[in-house]
């Protein structure tokens, strides 16, 4: 299936590794002219030499931290101004702790806000002139299964990416007339380095990473490709009618109807 993505101009935030890096390597791989960022700027100029030999396609790297607000708006002016268009803005941030609700204080709160919530009404703010002027765009929120379910200990990503849902669904709304579709990923439990932060203290990983996977119906852990490849369609021509909605990708785990 052709995704017409070659030539598209795709934004990946949080992409120096994990899931970040697994989409910028996809919509690259689809023909996506791929402008990554990151607080890490060693980490993602790596990735991007990375990308750039198993696709053969350019690639730029440009450090942000998505909490500063100046750092970000020079970041989305950078990144504007490369190729002359901003055509898909993908939103990922890492994740605030987790912990007893009882245990965080009110620095700790803002934090999960500027890192989780407000990054993504700043960036996708500030693309929307980009998108317009070209006649549409695709943003695509990276949240977390939360949303459809509770987790344990994640009252600060809770919190922060039902937030973002609800954003999502009214700028869905009202940008639908600009063909500008608005939608969330929610992951469930995929291979990166923040699912260590859900395992049980004291147990080995890998065990306790059985033991997670004995409740997915597809019996394993998700693989960061697999993610991506939904964030890839998403963006494409052919999810044109896809807005406003939020998809898990969770190997069944949920068994919420709603």
């Amino acid at each position: 299936m052709d995704l017409k993505l070659t030539g598209k101009v795709a934004l990946i935030l949080a992409a120096s590794k994990g899931l970040g890096k697994a989409i910028a390597l996809s919509l690259s791989q689809e023909g996506a002219q791929v402008i990554i960022g990151s607080r890490d700027a060693e980490q993602l100029n790596k990735t991007a030499d990375e990308i750039k030999k198993a696709t053969g396609n350019e690639v730029v790297a440009i450090p942000v931290d998505v909490s500063d607000a100046l750092q970000l708006s020079d970041f989305i002016k950078k990144a504007g101004n490369t190729f002359g268009r901003i055509d898909i803005l993908l939103n990922n941030a890492g994740g605030p702790p987790f912990d007893k609700f009882e245990n965080f204080d009110d620095e700790q709160w803002q934090k999960a806000f500027d890192l989780n919530l407000l990054s993504f009404a700043r960036t996708s703010k500030q693309v929307l002139p980009y998108m317009q002027q070209v006649g549409g765009g695709r943003i695509i929120n990276i949240i977390s299964g939360s949303v459809k379910a509770v987790l344990g200990n994640s009252v600060l990503s809770t919190a922060m990416r039902m937030g973002v849902v609800g954003m999502a669904k009214l700028m869905a709304d009202e940008y639908g007339p600009y063909n500008i579709t608005v939608n969330n990923v929610a992951p469930g439990l995929i291979l990166t380095d923040r699912i260590k932060h859900t395992l049980p203290k004291g147990m080995d990983p890998d065990e306790a990473i059985k033991e997670k996977a004995k409740s997915i119906p597809l019996g394993r852990i998700g693989k960061p490709e697999e993610l991506a490849a939904l964030v890839t369609f998403l963006a494409s021509e052919q999810a044109s009618y896809i807005s406003g909605t939020t998809i898990q990708v969770d190997g069944g785990a949920n068994r919420a109807i709603m």
